[in-house]
């Protein structure tokens, strides 16, 4: 019988490169690129779409050119209570989502209230903007959105100062001027309702993550509903009973057309499923990016098909801020691949390094059968 030859062990060097190489080569299995990408447009659409729904919906009852309902808070308010009845459900009645199981009493006072808080404030200027500005004008201010995020952020320390990037908020600003300037229907009331809108909006993305994210708390839009939407229906009760409310009594408008309003709540919610469908499948900048399409689309629509004024001026400011918001959504991809390929580069060392071991074992047991052969 032929004695067994001892076999030498292989250089960790080039192990590790073999094993890399076919861990890599396997990362790709499953589902085609094709199938992913397909997918990730058809969220990307159905998004854009509701997202585009919402906003002309509203924009058709509040406007007094149209459906003239011009009561911001009270539709905030439908949309809320809608909203809350319908999470309520789905989580204590059907249970299709789980609550946070370190959710209590205190962390949510000190918590979720405040962004509760901003959240109402931001949906009831932004509402209100729509009385007083068209939809393409309001798009092309929401370009500002970034600029407001990073200096907030700056301020509560949660974003670096970074000189490119500042000068790329810059950049997004003088876009956004030069659209303001060029508007055909200015409004300086309907602007300060806006840019407020956005303000606390941007304030409440950054809250999220120094309360919540940096905390471990995590809430996808219905348990997100369940918690806030509550919150926003008691911070507006008080200025709906002080300005809309009296108003309401001395006319007709008391009286809710259910087929209008509650159409209207539904799209709402779907685009509340909509986010969580996005963001769940691809990512947060996936939204970011396609909100940046969303954009032109309603400037589109405005223009064409509500026939809103859209000057020359405001494309090329809006065309200037676009570019920049571009920009910015590509550095944080880029710098969001940076991190996913370090953290798959780190999961295949500690991987290879276990078959690596494993393999050595393997050897060395061979070689021990053959010596004693």
């Amino acid at each position: 019988m032929k004695k067994p030859q001892p076999q030498s062990l292989p250089s960790e060097s080039k192990m590790r490169r073999e094993l890399k190489e076919g861990i890599v080569a396997g990362i790709g299995g499953g589902e085609t690129v094709v199938r992913k990408v397909l997918l990730s447009y058809t969220y990307v659409a159905i998004w854009i779409f509701l997202s585009s729904t919402v906003i002309i919906y509203n924009k058709y009852i509040l406007d007094r050119n149209l459906y003239n309902w011009p009561f911001p808070i009270s539709l905030t308010l439908i949309h809320m209570t809608f909203c809350s009845t319908i999470a309520f459900i789905l989580v204590r009645v059907f249970r299709v989502v789980d609550t946070p199981c370190n959710m209590s009493r205190s962390i949510y006072l000190a918590k979720v209230v405040p962004i509760g808080g901003l959240y109402s404030l931001s949906l009831w200027f932004s509402n209100s903007a729509y009385i007083y500005l068209s939809v393409s004008f309001i798009q092309m201010l929401k370009a500002l959105m970034p600029v407001l995020v990073y200096s907030i952020g700056l301020v509560f320390k949660r974003e670096s100062f970074n000189a490119r990037t500042m000068g790329n908020m810059v950049s997004i600003s003088l876009g956004v001027a030069i659209a303001v300037y060029g508007e055909a229907k200015y409004d300086s009331f309907g602007v300060l309702l806006q840019l407020s809108a956005i303000s606390f909006e941007a304030t409440r993305l950054v809250l999220i993550q120094i309360l919540l994210n940096s905390k471990g708390i995590s809430f996808n839009p219905i348990t997100s509903l369940y918690y806030v939407a509550p919150c926003c229906l008691i911070f507006l009760i008080i200025p709906w009973i002080a300005v809309e409310y009296p108003l309401l009594k001395q006319t007709s408008s008391f009286h809710v057309d259910l087929l209008v309003f509650g159409t209207n709540s539904m799209c709402a919610f779907a685009l509340n499923l909509a986010v969580f469908l996005l963001v769940g499948k691809t990512s947060a900048l996936t939204m970011n990016i396609a909100g940046v399409v969303k954009d032109w689309v309603l400037i589109t629509i405005s223009w064409s098909v509500i026939k809103d004024t859209v000057t020359v001026v405001n494309l090329v400011g809006y065309g200037i801020a676009f570019l920049g918001v571009a920009y910015y959504n590509n550095v944080k991809l880029q710098t969001l691949r940076s991190k996913e390929i370090q953290k798959k580069m780190a999961e295949i060392d500690r991987e290879s390094s276990l078959m690596l071991d494993v393999r050595n074992a393997e050897i060395l047991g061979v070689n021990n059968d053959a010596d004693h052969s």
